[in-house]
């Protein structure tokens, strides 16, 4: 098991957009580069990517969640 951490703080998001799919659902394949959500900086929108492959197993960050740097935002089954 992997984890992806925040890169900084913020606000962490799970979609694209409100109206759209999370980027990523439990079973999905994640290759290095792949974006799993986006943080939220003072209205900068910053993309979380993935350093690592492997098969998606959950989100751990909740969408919209207030979120530190080095948090756990999704973990994966490497």
């Amino acid at each position: 098991m992997a984890d992806i951490q925040s890169p900084l703080p913020g606000t962490f998001y799970q979609k694209p957009s409100p109206e759209e799919a999370p980027y990523k659902n439990a079973g999905d394949s994640v290759a290095v580069g792949d974006t799993i959500g986006l943080v939220e900086v003072m209205k900068t929108f910053i993309e979380v990517k993935s350093e690592i492959a492997g098969k998606f197993e959950a989100y751990v960050a909740g969408d919209e969640a207030p979120i530190t740097a080095g948090e756990i935002l999704a973990t994966l089954n490497d």
